[in-house]
């Protein structure tokens, strides 16, 4: 089915981007398969991803993609654990997070999808693979199969990692995300913010400058700052001077202490400290991806620094591979 397309603007409607922290009816996976993200078969991945599932399948519904070939893996590794729903669907990774809809409520508690473009982190600028044709047709897929009416902001290029709500009207994004060449060259600071608005429900984007030190994302906000409630956040942090993560992260601290949100109110921001030991590639880990023609390689060397190590091969952490549904009616 088909979702239904809406022809006006999710602010104008009423609707808002809620909290992450607010109450949930459900979780968006996808089934690791890519051989250039996830070596020797993803079975490590696997593993890591059906044990993420099994988790969040305690408290709430789990929504599972597979693509044909990996389908049939789904169901073996999954079918055991209640409370998961797996379904048939392509795409071209895992990162259900980007790829899938961000979602919308408004106060009836009627829920609405938002689809973006979705190329890849940076399309023929930067991307990291040659085609995501699958990955950005996923969101408005996922929305006809739910029920869901959708906005439909192509071509608008965003990705769900690069955007956080506190529910009550303010947004955080990073400059170096938001204003790559990779992204929506053609549109000014003010004009990607206005889009913010009106497809967020927002009256107040923060713009911290920075994310993580190395991230291929080009620095998506939910690896640097996270809203937990309203009027307060966690922010990546190291003591240590000689980190290169360390001036990044004091300069998003600077820029915090001196914003307010859409309410008006100073952001109280606890430190969240990054591992002091720093997870990298090895050599054997490189002998198990098939990078195809065009795809960016991974090479020896850091990633993204939280314990997840077979999901922090692919590229990113659990955050990357979920996308919330927040409770509610389809709203149609």
């Amino acid at each position: 089915m088909e979702a239904k397309i809406s022809t006006g603007l999710p602010r104008e409607d009423g609707f808002y981007m809620p909290g992450e922290f607010e109450p949930h009816r459900g979780c968006i996976m996808i089934w690791p398969e890519r051989p250039g993200s996830w070596p020797y078969g993803a079975k490590a991945a696997r593993f890591a991803f059906k044990n993420i599932i099994s988790a969040i399948a305690e408290s709430e519904e789990v929504f599972v993609a597979a693509g044909k070939t990996a389908y049939e893996s789904a169901v073996s590794e999954l079918s055991g654990i209640e409370n998961v729903r797996i379904f048939k669907a392509e795409t071209d990774d895992a990162w259900a997070r980007d790829v899938a809809p961000t979602f919308v409520k408004n106060a009836a508690g009627e829920v609405r999808a938002v689809n973006w473009t979705f190329n890849a982190w940076g399309g023929e600028y930067n991307g990291l693979y040659p085609s995501w044709k699958k990955d950005d047709a996923f969101a408005l897929f996922f929305a006809g199969m739910e029920g869901y009416k959708a906005y439909d902001a192509a071509p608008f290029v965003l990705e769900g990692g690069s955007i956080h709500s506190d529910g009550e009207g303010t947004v955080m994004v990073t400059g170096e995300c938001l204003l790559s060449p990779g992204r929506n060259p053609r549109m000014t600071k003010d004009e990607i913010e206005k889009k913010l608005k009106e497809y967020l429900g927002a009256e107040k984007v923060i713009w911290l400058p920075n994310g993580i030190y190395n991230d291929e994302t080009d620095g998506h906000v939910d690896n640097i700052c996270a809203f937990i409630r309203p009027g307060e956040a966690v922010l990546a942090w190291t003591d240590d001077e000689n980190d290169p993560q360390y001036a990044l992260s004091k300069e998003n601290l600077e820029v915090l202490k001196n914003e307010t949100d859409a309410k008006g109110r100073s952001l109280t921001v606890h430190k969240l400290p990054i591992p002091e030991k720093h997870v990298f590639i090895k050599e054997e880990d490189l002998k198990g991806y098939e990078f195809e023609e065009g795809e960016d390689e991974r090479e020896v060397g850091e990633v993204i620094q939280i314990p997840a190590r077979d999901i922090l091969l692919g590229g990113g952490n659990i955050h990357c591979i979920t996308q919330q549904i927040p409770a509610g009616e389809p709203s149609l």
